[in-house]
């Protein structure tokens, strides 16, 4: 086995994680996907070892011996707890240990999606999965960030949270506190249930203990078909994503900038029902210049691209780096991300 790779790369979320090594010049030497890493707090063992064995199957791939550190010249690690300051300290202290790299950067999921869907350093990026989040880098270097910890900081939105909005709409369509909708025969068959009792019974009891950001696509479904109350959630879902970033866009005086606003998470691979376009019209009314996008390529792309910055330049690496990390490197079902 060889040593250390100049770039090691990590988008980590709650549901998977994603690990690259590649060379000075944007060569991919080895990729992975492991279990979830949340990196909220308690959980900094379990993301860990996740992480971990990410890193190993990576060096495996690479030719790389995963106990010989540091690992590359520059890490980064672009994961879903890194909300507060405070957060920052903690998951840094958790990895400082680990000795992964010479120099490690440490950052928000938010921030792989933006390095990876604009070639600029500034913009907006927004993740939209479980949770959502979303983060702005100003011309000037100047970051927005926000807390992003749920209802409690003012975030009402994401995978978990449509889910919740689901069961909640399907209940209340079904006792008649609210009108009929799609949901209360769609969520049951989600669960395999055969009503939306029976789902209200398997969530006193235990059987469900939360609702499943994999829920969300079911809500888009419904919107899809033309039932007003999925559209609804999904309309709601859109214009807090526009508050999110026409807040930074203001807070960095951007309004009336080309700026790059790009759209990640697996909500937006969900469906649509018109979510996309209400988002870039709820934009537009405030940075009317701003292009607003969908990520088309994995967030480890900004990640890896992070960790290429820091670098020497080195002519072409940022191409190579984004036409070797495919989302076929990466398929689900194969810890490894690779066909089987």
């Amino acid at each position: 086995m060889s040593g250390a790779a100049a770039i090691l790369a990590v988008d980590g979320g709650n549901s998977k994680v994603d690990v690259a090594l590649a060379s000075a010049d944007g060569v991919v030497l080895g990729a992975a996907r492991g279990g979830g890493t949340p990196f909220s707090p308690g959980s900094e063992e379990r993301s860990i070892a996740a992480l971990l064995d990410a890193v190993a199957r990576a060096c495996a791939e690479a030719g790389i011996d995963p106990a010989r550190r540091p690992l590359a010249r520059v890490a980064a690690l672009c994961v879903c707890g890194a909300d507060l300051p405070v957060d920052d300290r903690r998951i840094a202290r958790a990895l400082k240990p680990l000795s992964l790299s010479a120099d490690l950067l440490l950052h928000n999921d938010t921030f792989a999606v933006l390095r990876a869907g604009t070639d600029r350093d500034w913009g907006v990026g927004v993740v939209c999965g479980a949770g959502m989040n979303c983060s702005a880098v100003g011309p000037t270097g100047r970051v927005v960030r926000y807390a992003a910890l749920g209802e409690i900081s003012g975030d009402g939105g994401g995978g978990g949270w449509l889910g919740q909005q689901a069961v909640s709409a399907a209940v209340r369509g079904r006792d008649g506190r609210g009108p009929h909708t799609l949901l209360e025969r769609l969520v049951p068959r989600y669960f395999g249930l055969r009503s939306v009792p029976a789902v209200l019974q398997a969530v006193q009891t235990g059987h469900i203990r939360e609702y499943p950001a994999e829920l969300a696509p079911v809500v888009f479904v419904a919107a899809g078909q033309g039932d007003a109350v999925a559209q609804g959630i999904v309309d709601r879902q859109a214009d807090e994503l526009v508050a999110m970033v026409v807040s930074a866009v203001r807070r960095l005086r951007l309004t009336r900038r080309d700026v790059d606003v790009v759209l990640g998470g697996g909500v937006f691979a969900g469906g649509d029902g018109g979510f996309t376009g209400r988002i870039v019209d709820g934009v537009h009314a405030v940075a009317p210049a701003a292009r607003v996008a969908r990520l088309r390529v994995p967030p480890i792309v900004g990640a890896a691209l992070l960790a290429c910055d820091r670098l020497p330049a080195t002519a072409g690496a940022g191409g190579r780096i984004r036409d070797g990390l495919t989302a076929a490197r990466f398929k689900p079902g194969d810890p490894s991300g690779r066909e089987a």
